[in-house]
């Protein structure tokens, strides 16, 4: 071991491990993000059921070896983003700790286990079996990055640099940085002899100056002509504090921030640097479909690229911390986030969740998300929990303080919030004793399952319960207790409770598809009411059938196996626009053509079991092919006066629309191949038209990626959508067969899929049968530069190849307008 210089903070990311389990216990090599969920066998009889979309938990032990630098350095941490299951960390086969919360980040001391100069191996043990654990796809394993953190002896805190925009105008910001240090034992006298200064750039421009002194100090900067950060103008500065003794910098923090103010009211609703904003917002798990819940950076970027180019402006965590390169993404793109806490509190929810625990645990969850959203511009609020059955009982009311009166202490800048369900809420204070002791003696009552059960079978009967006094009795003192209410499926009581309570901030932190343009224009009308978020912006696994219209003429709320998705998604599971979200963009009014949407003309006259989570069934084409004849249920949505329907020509028939109209017409008509067209009319005049056709003569399969190249960093990805269609590339609905992919070159499939709601086909197999005409196809890059070839193979509709460069230290080609043209 040598002395040398101090040398700043440093990360080092562990990609590779060697990965055995319960299933296979021969080691196989991984690269990180990996989600080991993924690759067990789905099953009628998996212990998760539904929830977790009948994939089974399991065991798995990753092992990897890090080799230490000669020179020691005072503190080395194991940094977990996330792990799913319970996992023991051992190094060099010393027990080192424990990672518990599958979504919180998670810091291990090693400091006295590193052989410096050599190879340290370094064990993860998790145990995931117990399921369910959450009510949704939890996936399993090392699902985040894993880093090895090197600090110096003398440091900032892991959350040591924080900062607060205090005012801003055209002309100037005043900006303040906190910041604190921490140091060995050994050094406490060094802290005397140290500064601290802080630098704001603006690309390579020095915009602001300042230093400061001691353990604890605040610099405050001066910004001359600011660039504030928004969703519309997401601007980001670099932020770099260094620590220095003797002209010598001990320690840096570099991060990217953005200037931006926040501020809320019933009066003048949410403002982000004064100006007011109304939130289009769409609720998301933190799965990615094909590839699991592997958290890749290109995967949620990717993701509110798609979200901000439909038109929302803002994500809800549904129901946990996201991840940092989910909140990279919207700091970068331009996206309010909502982040949230906790899906329960200490009420279970499921078999095997954490409630137990909670009340040990919580603050601790709380400040690792804090730590982890304080300086970043997007985050603009806080959810203690979702659906929280104890909000309707003294306890939970005492609770839902205590854990505001926290946060706010913890972040004093940004409001919290609750999402409450007051038909949840309703239930739960009818009962006089709701809590029951189950086998394991965890306290349970009726959650949000059953209530999604009840509501699902009595359809609006929720909204009328909303309206309901006891319903207010059973929500109003766990609201007093937040900043802003957040009403789950409660539009019924907006127009009530604006006036019976005018100081209460109004957020729908849930609505159903179906009530986006209903809530939308409450949103508009009461300043008190700041925005709307839909469930679900993006499908998700688990929950499995619970938004999926089936055959028949009855079903439970969840759907047996193989169903897989949930159902309610304003994109599917490889993201694709659902024709639900039409009536959102109209009712919003960034919808510039009429949009087509018609019912599978396959199933003409069969009964569905319909859902409360899916206003229809309907999707974008007129491609049917062998159902000539049969009674075509067609849905136009426009933001227009009137639309009429032409077929082949021929007019069907035409319709109001607009906001009066609800955005939709509707008309009936005999399944006939050609065009259909509709066009839309604002007084009298046709300002727009969208036209569908079907596919004529024989099916090619074509193979598109979104991007021409990609980095070859081993982590970038490739998203390349297969399809069956003709030769103007009409995808035809009903000429489904399977499809056999290949990669070769620098590149690696990892995740294969379609939007199908039921399968027993695997997302890490390389051949699927196609939904719709339809699948998609991730590949990953192995990190070395060269030409990735991609190559599909279909049983009669022949070969495709696609190419796509990985090119060394070049940012990749994910821009907007490559992206919008592969997926439409």
């Amino acid at each position: 071991m040598t002395t040398a210089p101090p040398m700043p903070t440093s990360r080092h990311e562990l990609g590779s491990w060697s990965l055995s389990s319960s299933t296979s216990p021969n080691p196989a090599t991984v690269r990180l993000p990996h989600d080991a969920m993924l690759a067990e066998k789905r099953s009628p009889e998996a212990a998760g059921g539904s929830d977790t979309a009948y994939f089974p938990g399991g065991s798995y032990t990753y092992t990897t070896q890090w080799t230490a630098p000669h020179t020691a350095s005072p503190y080395v941490a194991l940094n977990f983003e996330g792990v799913q299951g319970e996992a023991t960390v051992l190094v060099n086969d010393a027990l080192v700790g424990e990672v518990r919360s599958g979504y919180s980040e998670c810091d291990i001391e090693i400091t006295e286990h590193v052989r410096w100069g050599e190879v340290n191996d370094i064990r993860v043990v998790v145990d995931n079996r117990q399921q369910p654990s959450n009510r949704w796809y939890p996936g399993s394993g090392l699902y985040r990055a894993v880093s090895v953190i090197l600090r110096p002896d003398v440091r900032f805190k892991p959350d040591g640099v924080r900062l607060r925009t205090r005012s801003m105008s055209s002309s100037v910001a005043h900006v303040d940085v906190a910041f604190q240090l921490e140091h060995t034992p050994q050094l406490r006298r060094a802290l005397s002899e140290t500064h601290v200064s802080v630098t704001l750039w603006d690309d390579d421009r020095r915009v602001a100056y300042g230093e400061g002194f001691g353990i604890d100090g605040l610099v405050s900067l001066r910004v001359p002509e600011p660039r504030g950060w928004s969703a519309t103008t997401p601007h980001l500065y670099e932020l770099v504090a260094q620590v220095e003794r003797d002209g010598v910098v001990l320690d840096e923090c570099r991060e990217r921030v953005g200037l931006r103010t926040i501020s809320v009211d019933a009066h003048q609703g949410l403002r982000i640097n004064g100006e007011s904003v109304l939130l289009r917002g769409a609720c998301i798990h933190h799965d990615n479909g094909p590839i699991g819940a592997a958290t890749f950076r290109a995967a949620e970027y990717r993701r509110i690229r798609l979200l901000k180019e439909a038109g929302f402006n803002a994500i809800r965590s549904a129901h946990n911390p996201m991840s940092r390169h989910l909140l990279d993404a919207c700091d970068e793109i331009g996206m309010y986030v909502l982040d949230e806490l906790a899906d329960y509190w200490v009420v279970s929810k499921t078999a095997h969740d954490f409630a137990w625990r909670f009340r040990d645990t919580w603050r601790e969850d709380a400040d690792r998300m804090v730590q982890k959203d304080r300086n970043r511009p997007s985050v603009i609020m806080y959810a203690s929990g979702n659906e929280i059955p104890e909000t309707a009982t003294a306890e939970g009311i005492g609770l839902t303080r205590e854990i505001t009166e926290y946060l706010h202490e913890i972040d004093p800048e940004r409001p919290v919030t609750v999402a409450i369900n007051l038909f949840l809420n309703t239930l739960v204070s009818l009962n006089q004793s709701p809590y029951k002791e189950r086998p394991d003696d965890a306290p349970s009552m009726a959650g949000s399952t059953e209530a999604n059960v009840m509501i699902n079978q009595i359809g609006r009967m929720m909204d009328v319960v909303s309206r309901l006094p006891r319903a207010d009795k059973a929500s109003r003192a766990a609201f007093a207790n937040v900043d802003i209410a957040g009403y789950n499926y409660g539009l019924g009581r907006y127009r009530r409770d604006v006036r019976a309570y005018p100081e209460r901030v109004i957020l729908g932190s849930e609505t159903l598809p179906g009530d986006v343009a209903r809530a939308w224009r409450l949103v508009n009308k009461y300043p008190a009411v700041i925005g709307d978020f839909v469930w679900a912006g993006w499908e998700y696994l688990g929950e499995a059938g619970v938004s999926v219209w089936v055959e028949g003429k009855k079903a439970g709320l969840s759907k047996p196996y193989p169903y897989l998705i949930s159902g309610p998604g304003m994109f599917d599971l490889t993201g694709r626009p659902d024709i639900t979200l039409r009536l959102a963009q109209a009712a919003w009014g960034n919808l510039n053509a009429p949009a087509i949407g018609v019912r599978p003309v396959n199933l003409s006259g069969v009964p569905m079991v319909r859902s409360a989570w899916r206003k229809t069934d309907a999707v974008e084409s007129w491609s049917w092919r062998d159902c000539e004849g049969k009674l075509a249920q067609i849905e136009v949505y426009s933001a227009d006066d009137r639309v009429t329907l032409l077929l082949n020509g021929r007019r069907i028939g035409s319709r109001r629309t607009g906001r009066r109209r609800g955005y939709v017409a509707k008309f009936v008509t005999p399944y006939e191949p050609g065009t259909l067209t509709a066009i839309a009319f604002r007084n009298g005049i046709e300002v727009s038209r969208t036209t569908l056709r079907s596919a004529r003569g024989p099916l090619h399969v074509t193979l598109d990626t979104e991007a021409d190249s990609i980095a070859a960093d081993g982590d970038d990805l490739v998203f390349a959508h297969i399809a069956l269609q003709d030769e103007i590339g009409t995808v035809e609905m009903l000429a489904d067969e399977e499809v056999e992919i290949e990669v070769s070159g620098p590149g690696e499939l990892i995740g294969y899929g379609t939007a199908a709601p039921a399968t027993e086909e695997e997302f890490i197999a390389t051949t699927r049968t196609t939904f719709r005409g339809r699948a998609l196809a991730v590949v990953r890059s192995t990190g070395e530069p060269g030409t990735i070839t991609i190559t599909a193979r279909s049983k009669t509709a022949g070969d495709a190849i696609a190419r796509v460069d990985a090119v060394a230290s070049a940012a990749p080609d994910h821009d907007t307008t490559t992206l919008s043209k592969a997926i439409n």
